[in-house]
């Protein structure tokens, strides 16, 4: 996984942070720069990230927030070591970051704050992959964004339009790229009609015209960096 693809997800993960978690634990304000950073390609900032999840998982193993986290981080070492032929020593942070994500969620399945990283790095690493090997990532991701949909259904008019078009997209997406157009179609709809004239609608247009996935590069967070 290239560290741009991932970088490119982070305003994602930020905003629905911010969005959701005033009440919660806000255990991502610790860590999130550094994981940022290193997942940019600053190595010593993803060493302290991930120093610091381990010393909380020490504290207390069942920490979803912070095993989320640090399952993320696994994963994207994975990525960095496949990328340099090393796939049996990859495959085995792969299944181990995996594993974390999945345990996070387990334990807090209603935890914004651990469905959005999970969801967000899957649809990242997962667009980039073999559609056999993508297909159940997407799945995670679709659990985890439609858990969060449910949970802000009734007041979505109310959130702003970069959070509500990373989450409405993410399920578009993530439908279109398991076969379920018909889900991709009820989602890129709502796109339309919720955030028209937004870069979010732009590329449900694009579906519409297409019915095919956008290609990975074009797919990515439409953050505040960009323009909308």
């Amino acid at each position: 996984m290239k560290p741009s693809n991932i970088l490119l997800i982070a305003a994602a993960i930020l905003s629905f942070s911010i969005t959701a978690l005033h009440s919660q634990e806000r255990f991502d304000l610790l860590v999130r720069g550094d994981f940022f950073a290193g997942f940019a390609g600053n190595v010593e900032a993803l060493e302290r990230a991930m120093k610091l999840t381990e010393e909380k998982l020490k504290e207390n193993p069942n920490h979803a927030e912070a095993l989320v986290w640090h399952g993320s981080g696994l994963f994207y070492q994975s990525g960095q070591l496949m990328s340099k032929k090393d796939f049996a020593k990859g495959m085995e942070l792969y299944g181990r970051g995996i594993a974390e994500m999945n345990k996070a969620v387990e334990l807090e399945p209603k935890n914004i704050g651990v469905r959005i990283p999970r969801g967000a790095v899957l649809s990242a690493g997962a667009r980039n992959m073999p559609a056999e090997m993508a297909k159940p990532l997407f799945l995670s991701v679709i659990d985890d964004y439609y858990t969060v949909y449910q949970m802000q259904e009734k007041y979505l008019d109310k959130i702003g339009t970069h959070p509500r078009g990373e989450l409405l997209f993410g399920l578009a997406d993530s439908f279109s790229r398991i076969g379920a157009t018909a889900k991709a179609d009820h989602f890129f709809a709502e796109i339309q009609k919720s955030l028209p004239n937004s870069a979010y609608s732009r590329r449900a247009d694009k579906w519409f015209e297409t019915k095919q996935p956008l290609p990975a590069a074009q797919a990515n967070c439409i953050g505040c960096h960009t323009t909308k």
